[in-house]
């Protein structure tokens, strides 16, 4: 069976836009790096805004090799579930929730870049919207990432793939991330049951 892939451009338009931000930073320059990178010191000195873009930043060109793989492959699995706008919000909300995971429950992590915890999130997120559009893949999907996520957590990182990017694999950033996904879907969910009962009822007055 061939799969159509989710190539109309309101599905696109959100995935192409966060890849080239991410390729734009890369060759900005060491400095807007060191501006932009999660990093806790300069977090304490009220730099928020790290909280999100240090998801945008990539130790070296493998490394955003890698995440715009990870990428395209979700777009591939949930493109039909990314409209612009909501998977731009997507985005933000799983970096800050990584970041925020991280900042408060990885006090050893001091430094972190790349889109893979936001990626966890998303993915997660697609799983969960798979399911509630009655597709039994999205079921295989949460039990997949989970089992790498546990394995994760067991067994650390890869070393093969630490060497590649230049840097230590975060995989509480993936944990967190991965959370995160699935705490915006419950709550866009719920959100939507209220809406919808709220709409019923003003239907039946």
């Amino acid at each position: 069976m061939i799969v159509a892939l989710p190539v109309k451009p309101q599905f696109c338009v959100g995935p192409i836009i966060l890849a080239l931000t991410a390729i734009i930073l890369f060759f900005a320059g060491t400095t807007i790096y060191d501006l932009l990178a999660y990093d806790r010191y300069a977090l304490q000195s009220m730099e928020t805004w790290r909280l999100v873009t240090g998801s945008l930043m990539h130790t070296n060109g493998y490394h955003l090799l890698l995440n715009i793989v990870g990428l395209a492959l979700l777009w591939a699995l949930h493109g039909e579930h990314y409209q612009p706008l909501k998977f731009i919000k997507l985005f933000i909300w799983c970096s800050l929730g990584t970041s925020v995971g991280i900042y408060f429950y990885s006090p050893t992590l001091i430094w972190y870049v790349g889109l893979s915890g936001a990626l966890h999130g998303i993915f997660v997120w697609g799983a969960c919207m798979d399911l509630l559009n009655g597709l039994r893949t999205g079921g295989l999907l949460l039990a997949g990432v989970t089992a790498k996520l546990a394995y994760e957590q067991y067994q650390g990182s890869s070393a093969d793939v630490a060497s590649l990017i230049d840097a230590q694999v975060a995989v509480d950033a993936h944990l967190y991330g991965a959370i995160s996904g699935g705490i915006l879907f419950l709550l866009m969910w719920l959100f939507t049951r209220a809406v919808g009962r709220l709409s019923a009822r003003r239907e039946t007055l």
